[in-house]
């Protein structure tokens, strides 16, 4: 089966895009790059840019699923809220283009491009570079961990249980809001 998978790193100052073609487990790199924000740009005028950015995506591209990282974060809250947002834009975008949602924790992705799950970052790059038949790593890092999402997606195949869920209070890792 031939898909067209849009994986995306998520960021309001810089988000990375990697869209390949798979099939037969065969990878063919069709676009990739990052949609950047300016710091003092007003936040709202941010999130629309890459709103903007993620319809020319889904409009040059017709993805047929979108991989993107769930967020997990220990520290930067503040970072964490401006993420998350940008992270919910990038969902609307798919949604807006009837694209279907499937995201993967660091370790789920790093399973399926290495197959370890607590591999590190060169390692990970080193493979998508391998995997994807690229002549150098794609910059900035974004970049290529949006082509591992990518991968990832491919290696998992539309699985129900990676499709984005409504909410981490209810959703895959808690107990359902209609099960109450």
């Amino acid at each position: 089966m031939h898909m067209v998978i849009l994986g995306v790193d998520p960021g309001y100052a810089i988000t990375g895009y990697g869209v390949v073609s798979y099939e037969k487990n065969h990878f063919k790199v069709l676009d990739y790059g990052a949609i950047t924000t300016k710091a003092h740009t007003p936040f709202e005028q941010r999130l629309l840019t890459l709103h903007q950015q993620m319809d020319v995506l889904m409009e040059r591209h017709h993805p047929d699923v979108m991989a993107i990282e769930e967020l997990f974060f220990e520290r930067n809250t503040t970072t964490a809220m401006g993420t998350a947002q940008a992270r919910g834009v990038e969902i609307l975008a798919a949604a807006e283009a009837n694209v279907p949602v499937y995201e993967y924790t660091p370790m789920q992705i790093k399973q399926a491009v290495t197959g370890y799950g607590r591999a590190d970052k060169n390692q990970v790059s080193q493979m998508v570079k391998m995997l994807l038949n690229l002549q150098e790593l794609p910059k900035p890092d974004d970049v290529t961990d949006a082509l591992a999402l990518a991968i990832c997606q491919a290696h998992t195949g539309v699985n129900s249980a990676f499709a984005a869920v409504s909410g981490y209070q209810y959703g895959r890792y808690g107990k359902k809001e209609w099960d109450k």
